[in-house]
């Protein structure tokens, strides 16, 4: 602050003339659509804020991808649960929307408003997610423009993670049939040998997180309701009303380019947070750190894409420069947990996660954002690079990182490199570690039929 005033005062040259304003409460701008969680479409964070690019010396020399599926009309649940309910309601009802203009609640254009969703849509890629998923193939094209073309292309069998890698495929691909699409099994008794390996861990439970998240939704959605009660009070309003609506923002705008829904001044700026962090909850105790199996789950597939980056062999049949494979939602936030992203109390002295996420208010300076690792096409990174960098001969020239949605991402304990990149050697005792932590598939998750498998081997197939 002394330093901006004193800067103001050399340009006025006296005090007592009026000053500039530099930062205005004017200038303070929101966009919902980067605070939807798993419906939000695709964005670059940015946090933290290290550049993307290789750092000065170095070339990435392999790299490997864990991609969710792109952008889909709506998922099931959320569909059934919460957009259904409120837009049955609203074909129901005979209330005059058009009155509500000008009020707190501004929902005048429901009077003409049609969903964007159908039955028959479900789960089904959008034209938009289509998009994204070949741009993203395009990208990594232009990123890498040294690599082989991928031989193969792995996804689960699901026919949204399929048609997302046919998509990514369409832009990457530099000729026509260059790389072939790999289905691997969606099985509840694959163990840890595929791209949904939650599903063969009877420990994981996908309705954990739904306490704590409906205890948030609950308490946030109070003022609103009084809001929209207040603005309409023949329409019989309810707290998943509130919730489906806001998810209708991220789903209309991945079907139709932009939803009414995300107007702020329908729902203001903390009422999004409020929502976002509803999600973070209910992902917290899911997939995250709020769930012990959850580090077991992720830890197969780093530790696959880690042999794979680390076998010198390109002569080998299975050896790829890129590596990529499309899932779910809830396999790329096990794998943060299992490298020790994201984490609440990474520099705490306390390891206690819950209490990091109160479910009575918002922890506004949380780690865990799953709006930065979940988006539609969200994705993990891991690289490898020859670097010839100044001030780091003595750690050879093999260095590691991870990006999580083109956000380089510094590994604690593992930043020994420049550009908070990791040296071979100490990535690859690094990696050991994690293993004694969560390499345990079959034992944590309580695997109860046979022939599991608590290691993932399709990159060398």
């Amino acid at each position: 602050m002394k330093t901006i005033l004193s800067a103001s005062l050399a340009v006025t040259g006296a005090v007592g003339v009026a000053q500039n304003i530099l930062y205005s409460p004017d200038n303070y701008a929101f966009n919902a659509l980067e605070h939807l969680s798993g419906i939000a479409p695709y964005f670059d964070p940015q946090d933290p804020t290290l550049d993307p690019a290789p750092p000065q010396g170095c070339n990435v020399t392999r790299a490997a991808y864990l991609v969710r599926h792109a952008a889909i009309y709506a998922n099931d649940f959320d569909y059934e649960s919460y957009v259904e309910p409120f837009t049955d309601k609203l074909k129901n009802s005979s209330v005059d929307w058009k009155a509500t203009a000008g009020t707190a609640a501004p929902l005048d254009f429901l009077k003409d408003w049609q969903s964007p969703v159908e039955d028959g849509d479900l789960e089904e890629l959008t034209k938009i997610g289509m998009l994204e998923s070949m741009s993203l193939g395009v990208e990594l094209n232009r990123r890498y423009l040294g690599f082989r073309p991928p031989q193969k292309i792995w996804t689960s069998t699901a026919e949204r993670t399929v048609k997302s890698a046919q998509s990514f495929i369409a832009g990457l691909d530099r000729q026509a049939n260059e790389s072939a699409v790999v289905q691997v099994s969606e099985g509840k008794k694959e163990g840890a040998a595929s791209l949904t390996p939650y599903k063969g861990c009877p420990a994981y439970s996908s309705s954990r997180g739904s306490e704590q998240s409906s205890a948030w939704v609950k308490k946030y959605t109070a003022p609103i309701l009084a809001r929209l009660r207040a603005a309409a009070p023949q329409f019989n309003w309810t707290s998943s009303d509130v919730y489906g609506m806001q998810q209708l923002c991220g789903y209309e705008s991945v079907i139709r380019g932009s939803s009414p829904f995300c107007d702020l001044k329908l729902f203001s700026p903390t009422e999004w947070l409020a929502f976002e962090y509803a999600n973070d909850l209910m992902y917290f105790h899911n997939t995250g750190y709020g769930n012990e199996v959850s580090g077991h789950i992720g830890f197969p597939w780093v530790n696959a894409t880690v042999d794979a980056l680390l076998n010198d062999d390109d002569s080998a049949a299975s050896a790829q420069d890129l590596y990529v494979s499309f899932t779910h939602r809830e396999l790329p936030p096990t794998v943060l947990v299992a490298l020790g992203l994201f984490n609440n109390t990474a520099f705490s002295a306390s390891d206690n996660q819950n209490a990091t996420m109160p479910t009575d208010r918002v922890n506004y300076r949380r780690a865990w954002r799953s709006s930065h690792m979940l988006t539609f096409l969200t994705n993990i990174a891991v690289e490898r690079m020859s670097c010839d960098s100044y001030g780091f001969e003595d750690a050879g020239s093999d260095f590691f990182r991870v990006l999580v949605n083109n956000s380089p991402q510094p590994l604690l304990g593992c930043d020994d490199g420049p550009g908070e990149t990791c040296a071979r050697a100490t990535f690859e005792k690094w990696i050991a570690e994690r293993g004694q932590m969560f390499g345990q598939f079959g034992e944590k998750c309580g695997v109860d039929y046979d022939n599991s498998t608590n290691v993932l081997g399709i990159y060398n197939a």
